[in-house]
């Protein structure tokens, strides 16, 4: 359910918010990629969590280039 809603919410932000949020979602995952290379990360679920949030983002900012 929560991929819903948050699909909702992506879906009702403009062009410009969603490039900010592909922004903030991948320097995430690249300090999530650095903590676990350092074996600091404790979740390692939640880089898998971000990559599939970005795909989403992508695929929403392709669907209003579309349309």
């Amino acid at each position: 359910m929560k991929k819903k809603t948050y699909l909702e919410e992506l879906k009702a932000k403009s062009a410009e918010q969603l490039n900010e949020e592909l922004v903030s979602a991948k320097k995430e995952l690249f300090n999530l990629r650095f903590q676990n290379a350092t074996n600091q990360l404790d979740n390692t679920a939640r880089i898998t969590e971000v990559r599939k949030n970005i795909a989403r983002i992508q695929t929403v900012i392709t669907e209003k280039a579309k349309a």
